[in-house]
Protein backbone atom coordinates (compact mmCIF):
# COMPACT_ATOMS: atom_id res chain seq x y z
CA UNK A 1 0.00 0.00 0.00
CA UNK A 2 2.77 2.68 0.85
CA UNK A 3 4.43 1.60 -2.73
CA UNK A 4 1.78 2.10 -4.75
CA UNK A 5 0.94 5.87 -2.67
CA UNK A 6 5.16 6.59 -3.24
CA UNK A 7 4.47 6.27 -6.96
CA UNK A 8 1.57 7.62 -7.43
CA UNK A 9 2.67 10.82 -5.51
CA UNK A 10 5.94 10.51 -7.66
CA UNK A 11 3.75 10.94 -11.08
CA UNK A 12 1.75 13.48 -9.94
CA UNK A 13 4.91 15.34 -8.72
CA UNK A 14 6.50 14.43 -12.19
CA UNK A 15 3.55 15.70 -13.98
CA UNK A 16 3.09 18.87 -12.28
CA UNK A 17 6.87 20.05 -12.29
CA UNK A 18 7.07 19.38 -16.28
CA UNK A 19 3.42 21.14 -16.80
CA UNK A 20 4.94 23.86 -14.68
CA UNK A 21 8.19 23.77 -16.53
CA UNK A 22 6.31 23.92 -19.98
CA UNK A 23 4.13 26.87 -18.86
CA UNK A 24 6.83 29.19 -17.92
CA UNK A 25 9.12 28.10 -20.87
CA UNK A 26 6.18 29.49 -22.82
CA UNK A 27 5.77 32.55 -21.15
CA UNK A 28 9.58 33.28 -21.11
CA UNK A 29 9.75 33.22 -24.49
CA UNK A 30 6.63 34.90 -25.37
CA UNK A 31 7.99 37.49 -22.56
CA UNK A 32 4.27 38.48 -21.72
CA UNK A 33 4.49 39.33 -18.18
CA UNK A 34 3.64 42.68 -18.63
CA UNK A 35 6.97 44.56 -17.79
CA UNK A 36 7.29 45.52 -21.75
CA UNK A 37 4.17 47.20 -21.73
CA UNK A 38 5.15 48.98 -18.19
CA UNK A 39 8.50 50.11 -19.19
CA UNK A 40 6.79 51.44 -22.72
CA UNK A 41 5.04 53.78 -20.32
CA UNK A 42 7.59 55.12 -18.80
CA UNK A 43 9.52 57.82 -20.27
CA UNK A 44 12.94 56.84 -19.34
CA UNK A 45 12.66 53.68 -20.81
CA UNK A 46 10.64 54.39 -24.05
CA UNK A 47 13.61 53.97 -26.59
CA UNK A 48 14.56 50.16 -24.66
CA UNK A 49 11.22 48.74 -25.70
CA UNK A 50 12.22 48.09 -29.44
CA UNK A 51 11.58 44.84 -31.02
CA UNK A 52 14.82 43.58 -28.97
CA UNK A 53 13.66 42.97 -25.88
CA UNK A 54 16.79 40.33 -24.86
CA UNK A 55 18.94 42.79 -23.42
CA UNK A 56 16.35 44.65 -21.64
CA UNK A 57 16.78 43.95 -17.40
CA UNK A 58 13.30 44.50 -16.81
CA UNK A 59 12.33 41.43 -18.76
CA UNK A 60 14.78 39.83 -17.43
CA UNK A 61 14.02 40.00 -14.00
CA UNK A 62 10.52 39.60 -15.25
CA UNK A 63 11.18 36.06 -16.36
CA UNK A 64 13.14 35.00 -13.50
CA UNK A 65 10.58 35.97 -11.49
CA UNK A 66 7.48 35.01 -13.65
CA UNK A 67 9.40 31.12 -13.51
CA UNK A 68 10.23 31.19 -9.62
CA UNK A 69 6.41 31.95 -8.68
CA UNK A 70 5.55 29.38 -11.68
CA UNK A 71 7.71 27.08 -9.53
CA UNK A 72 6.24 28.34 -5.83
CA UNK A 73 2.72 27.85 -6.97
CA UNK A 74 3.52 23.93 -7.87
CA UNK A 75 5.28 23.25 -5.13
CA UNK A 76 2.58 24.57 -2.67
CA UNK A 77 -0.22 22.31 -4.27
CA UNK A 78 2.33 19.00 -4.90
CA UNK A 79 2.40 20.26 -0.91
CA UNK A 80 -1.69 20.25 -0.48
CA UNK A 81 -2.06 17.53 -2.30
CA UNK A 82 0.56 15.40 0.12
CA UNK A 83 -1.33 17.19 3.46
CA UNK A 84 -4.86 15.85 1.63
CA UNK A 85 -4.10 13.13 1.13
CA UNK A 86 -2.11 12.18 4.15
CA UNK A 87 -5.14 13.92 6.21
CA UNK A 88 -7.32 11.45 4.08
CA UNK A 89 -5.53 8.46 4.98
CA UNK A 90 -5.01 9.33 8.64
CA UNK A 91 -7.65 6.81 9.54
CA UNK A 92 -7.95 8.55 13.52
CA UNK A 93 -4.11 8.38 14.02
CA UNK A 94 -4.21 12.00 15.80
CA UNK A 95 -0.55 12.50 15.20
CA UNK A 96 -0.66 12.29 11.32
CA UNK A 97 -3.71 14.59 11.09
CA UNK A 98 -1.31 17.01 13.21
CA UNK A 99 1.16 16.57 10.63
CA UNK A 100 -1.23 16.92 7.24
CA UNK A 101 -3.11 20.11 9.55
CA UNK A 102 0.67 22.02 9.89
CA UNK A 103 1.62 21.02 6.75
CA UNK A 104 -1.19 22.60 5.09
CA UNK A 105 -1.14 25.79 7.69
CA UNK A 106 2.92 26.07 6.89
CA UNK A 107 2.13 25.88 3.37
CA UNK A 108 -0.27 28.79 3.37
CA UNK A 109 1.79 30.86 5.49
CA UNK A 110 4.84 30.20 3.26
CA UNK A 111 2.26 31.09 -0.06
CA UNK A 112 1.36 34.61 1.81
CA UNK A 113 4.92 35.34 2.92
CA UNK A 114 6.00 35.00 -1.09
CA UNK A 115 3.19 36.80 -2.48
CA UNK A 116 3.93 39.74 0.36
CA UNK A 117 7.30 39.76 -0.38
CA UNK A 118 6.57 40.08 -4.56
CA UNK A 119 3.64 43.13 -3.88
CA UNK A 120 6.80 44.38 -1.47
CA UNK A 121 9.50 44.18 -3.84
CA UNK A 122 6.82 45.25 -6.96
CA UNK A 123 5.50 48.21 -5.16
CA UNK A 124 9.09 49.32 -3.99
CA UNK A 125 10.11 49.10 -7.58
CA UNK A 126 7.49 50.95 -9.12
CA UNK A 127 8.27 53.75 -6.82
CA UNK A 128 11.99 53.80 -7.43
CA UNK A 129 11.25 54.16 -11.14
CA UNK A 130 8.87 56.93 -10.70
Amino acid sequence: MKIKKTILLLIIGIFLLNSAFFVSKSLAQTGSYGLNETAGEVGAFKSQTGANYDNFLQTKAGQIIGTVLSFVGVLFLILMIYAGILWMTAQGNDSQVTKARNLLINGIIGLIIVFAAYAITSFIGSEILQ
